[in-house]
């Protein structure tokens, strides 16, 4: 239904001053042509961020840290966040190196630099699965734990060394 039209619908029982049809618009908020007057929460209320904007900020402060150390061989890897996997085990197999997974739940994939459908070279990515991810975490710090310790696995594999590798820094190893 388009924002602003209207619905004619008879009288409810229990309305005996009204005459005529009872006009409903199509937002409970916006009845009597009022609309949300301001933000329902401030931004400075932790529950202003969305879900997945609270996920982005745990994977991208996650990620940073692995960064700091090692951005001379990330330049060329992109950080992407799925919903959900879009890929499947089949009965008797195992998931590939290239995927950090929870028994038969993917949590995170590295996808390699190939060439896409078109013929158009991509850059390797890691993708992480923001619903497993969450569901195994139940507050922020776990979340942002979890998501750091999936990326270590990742870059590791990514840079052919160990996660201590990773972890320690270029510096140490």
């Amino acid at each position: 239904m388009a924002a602003g039209s209207r619905i004619s619908v008879r009288d409810f029982p229990g309305d005996p001053g009204r005459s005529g049809p009872r006009v409903v618009t199509s937002r409970r908020a916006e009845r009597r042509g009022h609309g949300p007057r301001g933000p329902i929460l401030p931004p400075e209320v932790p529950r202003w961020r969305s879900r997945s904007a609270e996920f982005d900020a745990a994977a991208l402060e996650a990620f940073a840290e692995i960064d700091q150390h090692w951005h001379s061989q990330l330049v060329h890897l992109d950080l992407a966040v799925d919903m959900v996997p879009r890929m499947r085990l089949r009965p008797g197999e195992t998931w590939p190196e290239e995927v950090v997974a929870d028994g038969d739940v993917p949590l995170a994939r590295l996808v390699p630099a190939g060439v896409d459908r078109s013929g158009q070279p991509t850059r390797a990515r890691l993708v992480l699965f923001r619903k497993p991810l969450t569901r195994r975490a139940p507050d922020g710090d776990d979340l942002r734990d979890l998501v750091y310790s999936v990326l270590v696995e990742l870059v590791s594999q990514h840079l052919e060394i160990s996660p201590d590798e990773v972890e320690a820094g270029p510096d140490r190893t």
